[in-house]
């Protein structure tokens, strides 16, 4: 008997893999609010993608709505989380797991305030995706990559049968015995990524092509590379070389999900992404000018934000 999986919300990134896993003909079930709920059932869960377009019609459920499922995908903004949990308990039984694929590293002590540890898995995807205004998901990039494991980097059936789950489709879904390594990898390149791009306004491309631009990103991964080594995370000797050369390798074209949430004046992940390692940074007292930078530019933001109800 197959895995029943629920995907919390149907956005850029829950929607896509998402709809890929019920493309390949696994039970999905996507859990919406009502807004979204009747734009779907008015369009269908459209993923227009480089690596192939799919018009989908998923099970939508809401919050009182009742089932059980066995694997919970989470991909919801970390301002979200803490209100989404509460919701989710009437949708688990004994062996649910949930698999969340927020950026950053802090939602993983917000999920076990909610849920016994055994529950979550690790989770992270490397995807350029965004919903366009007709609420179609927009993948633009080769990359469509979703990885998870234990957090105690085990071996499981449970992580088995989830891979096996994802086998067929068409995305690029593995398992890794080095989860948690692999999260704090990527939580260096989306912080440094965000706060960059989000900062000089611009996609990597200029960035790069500035001498000032390339320096700054330079001193940024060193600085956030020296927090996390403050920490009792598996950080591993090349960290730093390997966000850079991630970094030199992108397209002229990419921007981070948080410019774009900018962009369309939605709220960011400034708390969540740059303030954690901050925080962090001041309980060792060490100087992050470059990082606070960054943090400081995107509060500035949440306050016009605040105050300009046309957005």
């Amino acid at each position: 008997m197959g895995l029943k999986f629920l995907v919390v919300g149907a956005g850029a990134v829950g929607g896509y893999f998402g709809g890929r896993l019920f493309e390949a003909g696994e039970d999905v079930t996507f859990l919406v609010r009502p807004k979204r709920r009747q734009q779907l059932q008015k369009t269908g869960l459209v993923l227009q993608s480089v690596k192939g377009d799919a018009n989908l019609a998923p099970p939508l459920i809401e919050k009182g709505e009742t089932d059980t499922f066995d694997v919970i995908l989470l991909s919801t903004k970390a301002y979200q989380l803490e209100n989404v949990a509460s919701d989710l308990t009437p949708f688990m039984h004994e062996e649910t797991v949930l698999i969340p694929l927020l950026n950053g590293m802090e939602h993983l002590e917000t999920l076990k305030r909610f849920f016994k540890k055994e529950a979550i898995l690790g989770g992270l995807c490397f995807i350029e995706s965004t919903l366009t205004p007709e609420g179609y998901i927009q993948h633009t990039s080769s990359g469509h990559r979703l990885t998870f494991g234990e957090l105690d980097g085990s071996q499981t059936d449970r992580v088995q049968n989830i891979a096996d789950a994802f086998a067929n489709t068409n995305a690029d879904v593995q398992s890794s015995e080095q989860i948690l390594k692999d999260m704090w990898r990527k939580y260096l390149f989306i912080t440094t990524l965000s706060g960059i791009t989000t900062l000089f306004n611009s996609p990597v491309g200029p960035i790069r092509a500035s001498t000032e631009g390339l320096a700054f990103t330079r001193l940024l991964i060193q600085e956030i590379t020296t927090v996390m080594q403050h920490t009792d995370a598996p950080i591993a000797d090349d960290f730093a070389e390997k966000a850079w050369g991630q970094f030199m390798k992108l397209s002229a074209e990419t921007k981070a999900s948080m410019q774009k949430d900018i962009e369309k004046g939605l709220p960011v992940e400034a708390d969540h992404i740059q303030g954690y390692l901050l925080k962090i940074a001041k309980d060792y007292d060490l100087d992050t000018p470059y990082l606070h930078t960054t943090y400081t530019n995107l509060k500035v933001y949440e306050q016009t934000r605040g105050k300009d109800d046309t957005r």
